[in-house]
């Protein structure tokens, strides 16, 4: 089957909606969400943690970026590997993705809800989490414009909140002299601690803060000129943001010296009331509860409505007719936000976060690790597209990305495993009806 040439969705955006777009999808606040269990699982070195999830991050963001430029399609992954290697493994690929994409905005309200309930202890926090799932689906329903807004929005707010709390941090250290009283290499470099294991262990923790430039692709067809914007805004967003997790996952190190009476959930709000006070406390809850209940949810789940709406175009997944369907006045993929949003409630309802954020994370590494072998085997094996920079590009720097995923992947637990396994063979299973036994050739994506 050929994927249909008819534009479907509205192009609006712009390359800074984009970044931005790809900024609050990761969050700049993210280090709130996993800075007390990351302290703990690496004796206190966070900044080291997320300097090596920037660097892996950074040779698939390439793969991203080169793929985009030639097929700049709504299904990001799914398509690029079933270009790259093969239909079906491009549908496995896509259906891998979609647990990450379609589980992480129960995982964002869940912990919005436990932030909140800081505050408030007798708040309901699935019901909670709830509204803000249905908010954010009504607000994509209406369309890709009113997201954009709305993130520009929440953007701003976030980053004055983290300027205030590097400032606060600044004083507290340097001119308070408390905590590490000032510059330290400790949060960096621990070398007695540092080993192969520790590495895999602890990159494996915070990837969910990095899991979201990778949704920039998901909106090729909602963007002018995809081929030229597309690759640049995910590079800029990826670069821009790990340098904010790094700023302030070193200065709230420097704040706070003893990692071991860290609180797993609440480290960095704590953190936050010592060296601001309890008013600023109180703030940075409320602020994280908006920028991960709402926007982070917000994106999260326009991505996977993109990824839905282009499985089902291609006829790849049961119910692709009711996937397809786009509003006659948003220009939006009505039906694949609903599913979005429904799944959601039933994760929340009955699904605990460690189960979610592990079935995420392993979603996540493992679609990242076969996207770089596509990057190898369609652009320097197919295309023949060698030379120097084709051999930095197209084979040594995604083989290097495959190679840092690989090794994150093996630091996952068995009950990671056993959850991802599970979803992958069940994929498997409806790539095999759908195909007819994968006797049919599948589709066939095109430039768009």
């Amino acid at each position: 089957m050929e994927l249909p040439q008819q534009q479907e969705l509205k192009r609006s955006l712009t390359m800074r909606n984009l970044v931005i777009f790809g900024m609050i999808t990761m969050s700049p606040l993210a280090p709130y969400q996993v800075f007390g269990s990351v302290s703990q699982a690496s004796y206190g070195m966070v900044p080291l943690v997320y300097l090596i999830g920037a660097v892996l991050m950074f040779f698939t963001a390439l793969s991203y970026a080169r793929f985009s430029k030639d097929f700049p399609s709504a299904g990001s992954i799914y398509t690029y590997v079933g270009k790259g290697i093969n239909p079906h493994v491009g549908f496995l690929a896509g259906w891998i993705m979609l647990s990450d994409y379609i589980l992480a905005p129960a995982l964002m309200c869940l912990f919005s809800g436990l932030w909140l309930s800081g505050l408030f202890p007798d708040i309901n926090i699935k019901v909670l989490a709830v509204v803000f799932i249905c908010i954010t689906g009504l607000i994509n329903i209406r369309g890709i414009q009113l997201n954009a807004k709305v993130n520009t929005f929440l953007f701003i707010v976030q980053i004055i909140a983290l300027i205030v709390f590097i400032g606060f941090a600044i004083k507290f250290v340097f001119i308070d002299g408390l905590g590490f009283g000032g510059f330290s290499i400790q949060p960096f470099f621990q070398p007695e601690h540092i080993n192969w294991k520790f590495v895999a262990t602890a990159s494996s923790m915070i990837l969910l803060g990095f899991v979201g430039f990778d949704g920039i692709s998901t909106l090729s067809e909602e963007v002018e000129n995809p081929q030229k914007v597309v690759g640049k805004a995910t590079i800029i967003a990826l670069a821009t943001t790990a340098a904010l997790f790094l700023i302030q996952s070193y200065m709230a190190s420097l704040a706070h010296q003893g990692y071991k009476d860290l609180d797993p959930d609440m480290a960095m709000f704590d953190i936050a009331k010592e060296i601001g006070g309890q008013y600023f406390y109180v703030a940075m809850i409320i602020i994280n509860v908006i920028a991960v209940g709402l926007a982070v949810t917000l994106n999260v789940q326009s991505a996977v409505s993109r990824v839905l709406y282009s499985m089902g175009r291609d006829n790849m997944i049961p119910g692709s007719t009711f996937l397809r369907k786009i509003h006659p006045n948003f220009k939006t993929p009505i039906n694949a936000i609903i599913l979005s949003v429904i799944v959601s409630v039933i994760m929340i309802l009955t699904v605990d976060i460690m189960t979610i954020l592990m079935l995420v994370n392993f979603g996540a590494v493992t679609a990242f690790m076969v996207l770089n072998l596509s990057t190898v085997i369609y652009f320097y094996f197919k295309k023949k597209e060698r030379g120097v920079r084709g051999f930095f590009f197209h084979f040594l720097f995604p083989f290097i990305g495959f190679a840092i995923c690989a090794f994150v992947w093996s630091g996952f637990d068995k009950t990671t495993f056993i959850i991802g396994f599970a979803w992958l063979i069940s994929g498997a299973i409806i790539g095999f009806i759908k195909t007819k036994g994968y006797k049919e050739s599948g589709f066939e994506i095109k430039n768009m």
